[in-house]
């Protein structure tokens, strides 16, 4: 975990988010506690809480990204999950500790990279070993006298020498490709498992269905297929299971754990669509049923995962709202008390999509200059032309659903729906002025009717 200051974290926010300050400085603060815990005495290390937080705020102000900046500047795992998506333990559908167990699987495959980065060398140079004996098979060398052996070993220097060259990269060789291994998620009949409150598919049980599922739809079980590639396609595919082989599994998954239990965020999308109100019935036993199921995951418990225990004490929970028909108080008091820092989020304004249209390293005038760059064009937005976008995005905001950011791609889309369909044909600059954006929109934004299904 790199150990940036709350200041310097806020600065890597402001290249990807414009404005919102007061988000950026919560969370700024919240991670590098995280950093000071680790640093902190043994003593009280295990007592220091998370700064758990809630976001408020309509959709497409930038709590998603904020949140998700934020764990890719940590190198944290890091999982986005919709509170409407899970149920009460007992019904159908997907159980709380489903969330833990998709963020320790999310860590595994993440330090199994940073694992297979590590050892690529060695890898690389066993696969290219490999690959050679594959393409000049060599007899066994005690059937051979002296003067044969240095023959040879001189003869597969300059082959090793063309070999790095490229020279027989269009050369097709037979290799040995171990299959993957069989998933049985997709399949339905089974009804859904994870949502049953227990650990079905984790663990000893999981393994075993899939050895069933393989061998049932596979018929009989193979551990590996001949199969005929050219040179570079079987270097990859040789450099990946060598990686393998030098990894150690158990050390991984240790320390994914590890990762998990201090360095986890866990982002909680539309927890207000969970809240109870004093005037709606029904469905309001199921939802504070995922609330009283959050409680212990947010305040800490142990979760079983196919890869060990993972403890959620230390895990950072940031939840998220736009709270239109509902507030915070209306979640349960024992959750509310978990999420002790609340942040409202400003909705955007003209000037905001002038600068969010420009500023941010993925604004979106630059991924359109790069895709049209692609084809040979020079796309140009003229100053006064990204003024008009951003006042229309901000009228059409007003009138209809507000969306926010989001509403800069609709707008977009439709400006450069012409340029996109002809291109590469026509000029090689082209310039984008405000009665360009006028004309692309005139008859859309005088109709309301027209830009609520458009726009």
């Amino acid at each position: 975990m790199k150990s940036m200051t709350p200041k310097e974290i806020v600065r890597e926010l402001d290249k990807y988010v414009i404005g919102q300050d007061k988000a950026k400085r919560s969370v700024a603060i919240a991670l590098r506690n995280r950093w000071r815990r680790q640093q902190a005495d043994k003593s009280i290390r295990n007592e220091i809480s998370p700064n758990n937080i809630i976001m408020i705020g309509p959709t497409g102000v930038g709590k998603t990204e904020i949140a998700r900046r934020l764990a890719s500047l940590a190198y944290s795992p890091f999982i986005k999950v919709e509170a409407t998506k899970f149920t009460e333990v007992g019904y159908v559908g997907r159980d709380v500790e489903s969330i833990i167990r998709d963020l320790t699987y999310m860590a595994v495959d993440m330090v199994e990279k940073e694992h297979e980065e590590m050892v690529k060398q060695h890898a690389e140079e066993l696969a290219n070993l490999r690959l050679l004996d594959l393409l000049f098979p060599v007899e066994q060398k005690e059937s051979m006298d002296e003067e044969e052996i240095q023959r040879i070993d001189k003869t597969r220097e300059r082959l090793k020498e063309m070999y790095k060259e490229g020279q027989f990269d269009e050369r097709y060789v037979e290799i040995d490709a171990s299959p993957k291994k069989p998933s049985i998620a997709g399949i339905s009949i089974m009804g859904p498992m994870e949502g049953m409150g227990g650990d079905m598919m984790d663990g000893g049980a999981g393994d075993f269905l899939n050895e069933a599922m393989g061998n049932l739809f596979g018929g009989k079980k193979k551990d590996s297929k001949k199969k005929k590639v050219k040179v570079p396609e079987a270097r990859k595919i040789l450099v990946e299971e060598e990686a393998q082989k030098l990894i150690d599994r158990s050390k991984v998954q240790d320390e994914a754990i590890e990762r998990v239990q201090h360095h986890g965020i866990v982002f909680i999308d539309e927890i207000d669509k969970i809240t109870i109100s004093n005037e709606s019935k029904g469905a309001d036993v199921s939802r504070q049923g995922v609330q009283r199921d959050l409680l212990p995951i947010v305040e800490g418990s142990t979760v079983k995962t196919r890869y060990g225990f993972v403890k959620t004490d230390h895990i950072l929970f940031i939840a998220s709202g736009a709270f239109h028909a509902s507030k915070p108080s209306d979640l349960i008091p024992e959750l509310q008390g978990r999420f002790p820092i609340r942040v409202e989020l400003d909705s955007l304004t003209t000037d905001d999509f002038v600068q969010i249209l420009t500023r941010p390293e993925n604004a979106l005038i630059k991924q359109y200059k790069a895709l049209l760059r692609s084809e040979g064009l020079d796309l140009v937005f003229e100053e006064d032309a990204i003024y008009e976008i951003a006042k229309n995005a901000t009228e059409v905001n007003d009138k209809a659903e507000n969306i926010g950011a989001r509403r800069l791609h609709t707008i977009m889309t439709q400006i450069l729906d012409e340029i996109m369909f002809t291109a590469p044909d026509g000029p090689k600059k082209i310039v984008i002025s405000s009665d360009d954006v006028r004309k692309s929109l005139k008859d859309i934004i005088t109709d309301d009717d027209l830009s609520r299904y458009i726009l």
